[in-house]
Order: structure tokens, then sequence, then C-alpha cells
């Protein structure tokens, strides 16, 4: 099958990812292979690929937001058969069994697994997953549409949950990417009033035409303080930005795998009793609920359309702030 391999890690601007011809994989028992037909590429492929987070497996075929058809199944699978429509997300694998499994935070399990970091992705033809890892995908979303659900979505999703905004509250956003356009729509949908704070001209316009009530820099004043916020963007400092025009009592949920450090503060921006917060990973009950909430509204998720050879120059966009919405590779028909 054709695949875009990483051997090492390299700036995105030295074409860090190879075409090649590797062979197709064969399920094992509870496994289904996917025929994948798009993945979406996210910012997390690019910390992977530019060596930001570690590297437990290389070479290693990157992505993790992919959407295909079940091509054959392994021994033992019950819940799919060939010709099934099916996601696959970042979660890959947990052992169901550590203190965190046990006790409904699967995403910190210390032995998870997760797609195209651990094993192989979906910047490929072919890829595999066990069967309890994979998601239906419901039926009024598009393969391009459902691939930015699949970690964006899902993330953004919990982000929201995990700065406890809610409804009707005002909501502020910091980075307007993949994830963000998707979570404005779902905040938006609980009747929040959201503020974007976003450098890009274009990502504003996006943002203004989604819902979001104000934008502006991170360096500006809203209109109204904040009552919760999330982080999309890798950048540390973002933190005192949204700090300083939170109510008491705010949450920061900052939502990134990787953030470049946050600087020292003065500790009056924390007192309040506001709360910083990470978002690590997501568990498979988000997955399913971020799947129907984005149905219920439907969420419409903008991307824009590569092929799996270009993945490079798509990684290259991405990071220099060029994507407006979600990119995504186009693999199979």
């Amino acid at each position: 099958m054709k695949a875009m391999v990483l051997h090492q890690p390299h700036p995105v601007g030295e074409n860090p990812l190879q075409f090649e011809n590797v062979p197709t994989p064969a399920p094992g028992a509870h496994e289904i292979r996917i025929a994948v037909r798009v993945c979406g590429v996210c910012h997390t492929d690019l910390h992977t690929v530019e060596g930001e987070i570690a590297l437990p497996k290389l070479p290693v075929i990157p992505g993790h937001q992919i959407a295909g058809v079940v091509d054959a199944v392994g021994q033992g699978v019950l819940s799919f058969r060939v010709g099934d429509r099916v996601g696959v997300p970042w979660l890959n694998w947990v052992d169901e069994t550590c203190y965190y499994c046990t006790h409904g935070q699967e995403n910190l399990c210390d032995n998870a697994r997760f797609t195209g970091l651990h094993v192989d992705g979906g910047y490929a033809e072919y890829t595999l997953v066990n069967e309890k890892f994979a998601y239906r995908i419901p039926d009024v979303f598009t393969d391009a549409q459902v691939a930015p659900l699949l970690c964006g979505g899902v993330i953004g999703y919990r982000a929201l949950r995990l700065s406890e905004v809610k409804p009707g509250e005002r909501l502020g956003l910091y980075g307007f990417g993949s994830s963000a356009h998707i979570a404005i729509q779902i905040a938006r949908h609980w009747g929040c009033e959201v503020y974007v704070f976003t450098r890009s001209a274009e990502h504003r316009a996006l943002a203004q035409q989604l819902g979001a009530a104000w934008t502006g820099g991170a360096e500006v004043h809203p209109p109204q303080l904040i009552d919760a916020a999330v982080i999309f963007a890798p950048v540390g400092k973002l933190v005192l930005d949204a700090l300083r025009v939170m109510r008491k009592g705010g949450t920061v949920a900052t939502a990134g795998i990787y953030s470049t450090p946050i600087p020292e503060m003065d500790y009056a921006l924390l007192y309040g009793e506001r709360t910083v917060r990470s978002v690590a990973n997501s568990t498979r009950p988000d997955v399913i609920d971020l799947l129907n909430v984005a149905a219920e509204i439907p969420v419409h998720t903008q991307v824009e359309m590569f092929p799996l050879a270009d993945v490079n120059h798509a990684l290259q966009r991405l990071k220099s702030g060029q994507i407006n919405g979600a990119a995504v590779l186009q693999i199979g028909s």
C-alpha cells in the first residue's frame, strides 16, 4: 500500500514524511482493517513529525482522524462487518485494568496507545484498529466532514466540558483552527456568547461567520469579562492573557498536547479561585457523545483537501496558520 512514513523527526519545512510503498497490514484477533478514504491533518501530527512529543515508534505512519470502510476483519470481531463505514481517533488502545481505566479516566491510562504514534495511523491506504476503538460514522456526515471531528472535535468537546462553561455564559476561545471552529458551534448550540482571540484576519472572519460575538487579538481586553476559556494555540503566555480577562471562579482549559512554557505570573492573576487545567486525550464516551451532539446540531466542518502525497505541504500550511478550518487528506474513494 501507499503511505507517508516518518523515519526521523525534522522541521516540516524539510519535508520529513516520505511517500513509500509498504506492506498492507493483516488484521489480528479482534482487529478490523480499514480502507482509508480520508484522514484529517492535526496539530498533534505537526508536533509528532517535528519531534516535539516523544516518539515511541520509528518509523511510523502518522494520522489519527481516520474515516473509511471496513475492508477485512480478524478472528472474533463482533462489532463490524466488511463494508461498514467507520472512524478512528487518537485513542487506539488502553489496558482497561489500571487505576485510571477503572475510575472513568481511560484517557490517562499509563499504558495507552495512540493512533499514528504507538501504532501506524491514517496517512496510508489501509490501517488496523481493535474493534473497541472504532466508531460508526453518522450518516449526516461525509467522510471529509467527519474527519476533523475525530480529534479536533473530540478534544474541543472535552475541553468545553472541562472549562465548566455553562449554557448562556461567556466563553473565550484562544486560537481558531480545526478544533476551535468545531467548538464554537457546540458552544453556540449551548447558548454561550463566544469571544474569539486570534491574530489571523481570515480566522476572525470565519469565527464571526460561525457566530462569535466578538473577535480580536489576545492582548486586547474584550467588551466584558469571560466566564471560561479554552486555549487551542500552543502558546503558554495565552494562559496569562486568558486569566487577565476572566471573572473570579472561572476556568482556563488548555487543549493542546504541546505548549511553549507558561511564563511566571503574578499570583493575583490566579487568585479569586480561578483554575488552570490541561486537557489530555479523550475517552471512548467522549467520541460517542461528540458524534451524537455534532450530528444533532449538525456541526459543519470547513475543510481544505490535499492528496496524500502533499501532506508535508499541508503540515507546512498548518504550522504557518494558513488553514482556515481543517486540512484533510483524500486517500481512497
